[in-house]
């Protein structure tokens, strides 16, 4: 007798953006696959956190720029009260300061409201494995940070905090550490260390405990502030 192979459950996402129209044709997309589901829709920060601590959905898709409360408060707010809830920031803003405010509130990713909708599907099905969904654009914007900010590090006067140092890192973890802040997955990880996923996966999970960090966005933040990133690994 065959067994049976248990289907896997959609996606929960909440949807918030005070744009109804917006709103609603995002809603009619992802509705009309079988591996999302739209529970909740929010115009403002603050409907969502209410919804978010009723709901508990497995993501929320959170613009920036909203009335009563905007995405980056709301998305600080939900990570406190909701911390496994994975939040996608979904807008027009293009601004490396907002990419970098939505990584330090806690946002698993950033993508544009000019991606494709086969894009999106692929990024908020990443997003939900643990990976970051971010825009080729603000990916990029992302990498040129990190080399301005390894070029800073690499220029410090000898002696200066090095927060490797200072960290409890195993070399292993640099390692994949590294990899990380390059936009590896979690497969391209294992591939190149010779590892399996689960071992990628506790590495990772380590990794964060250690630096107090949510997610792989801020890892790679990290990195680049912490020197472990080398001037070619910025140019790839």
């Amino acid at each position: 007798m065959e067994s049976e192979v248990t289907p896997r459950q959609p996606l929960r996402i909440l949807l918030v953006d005070d744009h109804a129209l917006f709103r609603e044709g995002v809603a009619a997309l992802l509705q009309a696959r079988s591996d999302f589901e739209v529970v909740g829709e929010a115009s403002n920060g603050r409907e969502a956190l209410a919804l978010a601590c009723r709901l508990r959905p497995d993501l929320i898709l959170m613009d920036i720029q909203m009335p009563v409360m905007g995405g980056l408060e709301a998305t600080r707010l939900i990570k406190a009260a909701v911390p496994e809830a994975r939040i996608v920031i979904l807008t027009v803003s293009e601004e490396e300061s907002d990419l970098f405010e939505a990584v330090k509130a806690g946002a698993q990713g950033y993508l544009l409201k000019s991606l494709k909708s086969s894009d999106l599907f692929d990024l908020l099905l990443g997003a939900s494995r643990g990976e970051a969904a971010i825009s080729r654009l603000m990916a990029a914007k992302m990498l040129e940070e990190l080399a301005r900010l390894e070029r800073k590090d690499r220029s410090a006067p000898p002696g200066a905090a090095n927060p490797v140092q200072d960290t409890v890192l195993t070399e292993r973890e640099i390692e994949v550490l590294r990899l990380v802040a390059r936009g590896a997955t979690n497969r391209d990880i294992a591939a190149a260390l010779y590892i399996t996923d689960n071992t990628v996966k506790f590495h990772l999970k380590r990794i964060l405990e250690k630096l107090h960090l949510q997610n792989r966005a801020q890892a790679a933040v990290y990195a680049a502030r912490a020197g472990v990133l080398t001037p070619d690994d910025c140019q790839q």
